[in-house]
């Protein structure tokens, strides 16, 4: 039997012993990041405390040291009461949605919203007695809540959209939708929880993809839900337990890290993202710039009362020409990676025009859609690169 030092006595047999040492009772130092706990098993003092679950930790699937040490940043990030933890940005939105939803409901979806989200709305939902129907972006408030049906249980926004970066009034919307009893949800992403607070705006639940800005090493996948309301926290830590959604210590100290110097980082990808987006809008070749901090950008206005500064996405229309003068466009860039996810230290471009066929609404760009992530490379190196580009672009559409 161990000894009362934590030691194993010394009439053991060596694998049984093997077994009982090392379990490092206290830490040795203070660190200036959490220890990284790995573990399934959690050993309980004493057998009343085996179903004891209501008031303690019992199974390392529910977090331990770095995941709350995240989470807990996280609510002090975005001013919430709790935030969960996901594998990823998609299932935090989809466990936020399964997690108050019910067969009857119906869902309010913004148009522009993530194509991922949008495939779980149309394949997953409805397959469970869930209508979904989608709205115009630009719609007024008003005229949104006022359509809501009385089987409405929920709106879900995105502000700005990610590839044509429309956007709601999520205050308005969410004050309306408060009067009628429907829950509404923002998907912060291009916000990161630092530049905009849905939860101040009186949105009801934020979601975020941390695997973009907050990691920002384009490395690591996770999503987050932060909430206010005390029975939104339960409801939240129901759906992590009955559907059981998990991250490790690992991915959850690798965020915490990237969490550090989210404000550092997004100010240099704000910084460069205007001074690109400005450019473009010089340039003969492009039709318009869809960028919200650009001054005279449809949406300015709202970005300007509801963030406290700009990412580095956004996105630009060239003269129409032909599928493949876009692609040489693509091809001809050195700097920019062509990848689909952003919020890493390198820049990207996608041409965004397939994604838009599935919208409900079609808006005219003016031509092709292509979207940039402003990484932290110089903006002039980068200008350069897209110069390049629009010299491929010209040559394929003769």
């Amino acid at each position: 039997m161990p000894s009362k030092s934590g030691r194993p006595s010394s009439d053991l047999k060596p694998e049984t012993r093997l077994i009982h040492i090392g379990h490092g009772a206290g830490l040795a130092a203070k660190t200036v990041g959490p220890p990284v706990q790995k573990g399934s098993t959690i050993l309980l003092p004493d057998a009343a405390s085996l179903y004891d679950d209501a008031s303690q930790l019992t199974y390392g699937r529910q977090g331990l040291s770095a995941q709350f040490a995240l989470q807990a940043a996280l609510a002090e990030l975005e001013n919430a009461r709790a935030v969960t933890l996901y594998p990823s940005g998609l299932s935090a939105l989809t466990g936020a949605l399964l997690a108050v939803l019910k067969a009857g409901d119906e869902v309010l979806v913004t148009d522009v919203i993530y194509k991922p989200t949008r495939r779980f709305c149309d394949q997953v939902l409805k397959r469970f007695g869930i209508k979904v129907r989608y709205f115009d972006p630009r719609r007024p408030p008003e005229e949104l809540v006022g359509d809501a049906s009385e089987a409405t249980r929920l709106i879900l926004m995105e502000s700005p959209g990610s590839l044509s970066f429309e956007m709601q009034d999520l205050g308005r919307v969410a004050e309306l939708a408060r009067a009628r009893n429907i829950l509404t949800v923002a998907d912060n992403t291009w916000g990161a929880g630092y530049l905009m607070r849905p939860l101040d705006l009186g949105v009801d639940i934020s979601v975020q993809a941390l695997t973009k800005y907050v990691g920002g090493h384009s490395d690591v996948f996770m999503g987050s839900v932060a909430v206010n309301d005390p029975k939104l926290v339960r409801a939240m830590d129901d759906g992590i337990i009955n559907l059981g959604w998990a991250v490790t210590g690992e991915d959850a100290y690798q965020m915490l890290r990237g969490l550090r110097t989210l404000p550092t980082r997004l100010a240099r990808h704000g910084e460069s993202g205007v001074a690109v987006a400005a450019w473009l809008k010089q340039r003969p070749q492009v039709v318009q710039v869809f960028h919200p901090a650009l001054s005279g950008a449809p949406d300015h206005a709202l970005w300007a009362r509801d963030f406290a500064g700009t990412s580095g996405l956004f996105a630009f229309s060239l003269h129409p020409a032909p599928a493949p003068a876009v692609n040489a466009f693509l091809d001809a860039l050195t700097l920019f990676g062509l990848g689909f996810s952003w919020g890493g230290f390198e820049s990207l471009a996608i041409s965004c025009d397939p994604q838009l066929r599935v919208r409900s609404f079609h808006p005219d760009y003016g031509g092709p859609l292509i979207r940039l992530h402003i990484g932290l490379e110089d903006p002039g190196d980068l200008i350069a690169d897209l110069e390049r580009g629009f010299a491929a672009y010209a040559a394929a559409s003769q």
